[in-house]
């Protein structure tokens, strides 16, 4: 890694759509707070994006790893656009970083704000984190077509876990809930998946007894995601497979007051790789362009990327920013009920720094 003590290389990667509007807004609200608290930054930006596939054919070079992996951290936008297929974008940009990275962990913090209600009546007080297993489970590369353009085309897509990848995600899930509240829930279908969630179930089991200051129970997948809507104030950390983490993620970002809002981290706990911090919403081609996407979800994430760094005052600082902007109810985007632009958020979140 390059960092010094007072000064970090990040690497920057707009993307697509309201990627490339969202990003210069962190990078501005980023710029700010290094110079208050005493710290440099310095932003290498790069074209990896949908359009850059359709001029080349690539999503990145192929040496993209290579030319970002002494970066001390990675902020991304969002990855996607009409007329290249997710799986081309995914697989050509995201899903690679986070695998050659070894970025196992995606943590997306989850919280209901004052002065913006989620859409749930008692969701006042909802603060949980879901950490979702980020490289292996039900997103394997291993599977493939067989019988292409036949009657009996099939298709095989095969889940991959892992003791050494199960271990590493409980265990970090374990660690985060012993600095909360001391609560976690492990999703689960190990009534339905007989091979790998009875797997995991066991692995769970077995971490729980080296963390025993932190109360555990699992839950099916099903059932959980129906409690979460109906009583998501008693969830505090929630482990889930690569899949199970996805959905249910999205899932509580809505129950938060909006997509548009929720950050996402991809971490690297070793530190042997740089780490990766993106908003949840993704590229958004429907209000691309047009100065009105929430910049919320890349200020949040450009918060966890500062307390990852080790600015923990200054990650606190936009956290307490974003917190007041939404809280007075002045300045909202139009995903949030307002007519504001992603400029006067900005600028509103900037004005809300504590001093």
């Amino acid at each position: 890694m390059s960092s010094t003590s007072t000064g970090y290389r990040i690497a920057v990667i707009p993307g697509d759509g309201i990627g490339t509007e969202v990003i210069p807004a962190a990078l501005t609200v980023l710029k700010a707070l290094a110079d208050r608290f005493g710290f440099s930054l310095h932003f290498d930006h790069f074209d990896w994006s949908c359009r850059r596939y359709l001029e080349t054919g690539r999503m990145m070079p192929g040496n993209g790893l290579d030319m970002i992996s002494g970066h001390d951290a990675i902020l991304l936008g969002a990855v996607g656009w009409p007329g290249v297929p997710d799986h081309v974008s995914l697989w050509g940009l995201l899903i690679p970083i986070r695998r050659g990275f070894r970025q196992y962990v995606n943590l997306r913090p989850i919280k209901v704000m004052e002065g913006l209600p989620g859409p749930l009546r008692g969701s006042e007080g909802v603060d949980f984190v879901v950490v979702r297993e980020n490289v292996e489970g039900e997103y394997s590369e291993i599977g493939g077509r067989l019988n292409r353009g036949f009657p009996d085309e099939m298709a095989v897509q095969e889940a991959v876990f892992t003791r050494p990848g199960v271990t590493r995600i409980v265990d970090y899930a374990f660690k985060l809930a012993a600095t909360r509240r001391g609560r976690l829930t492990s999703a689960t279908k190990s009534n339905g998946i007989v091979h790998t969630m009875p797997f995991w179930d066991e692995i769970v089991r077995e971490r729980a007894a080296e963390h025993p200051g932190v109360d555990w129970w699992q839950e099916h997948i099903d059932a959980l995601a129906a409690k979460l809507v109906l009583t998501p104030g008693a969830y505090d950390v929630i482990v889930g497979s690569n899949l199970f983490g996805d959905i249910l993620s999205d899932l509580a970002a809505a129950i938060a007051g909006g997509i548009g809002i929720a950050p996402s981290a991809n971490i690297n706990p070793e530190r042997t790789f740089p780490s990766m911090f993106e908003p949840v919403h993704g590229s958004a081609p429907d209000i691309a362009g047009r100065g009105i996407a929430n910049p919320a979800g890349a200020l949040w994430s450009a918060s966890l990327m500062l307390d990852h760094l080790g600015q923990a005052d200054a990650a606190r600082a936009l956290l307490t920013g974003i917190e007041r902007t939404l809280s007075d109810r002045t300045v909202r985007t139009p995903d949030l009920g307002g007519t504001a632009t992603t400029q006067e958020m900005t600028e509103a979140v900037l004005a809300a720094l504590p001093a």
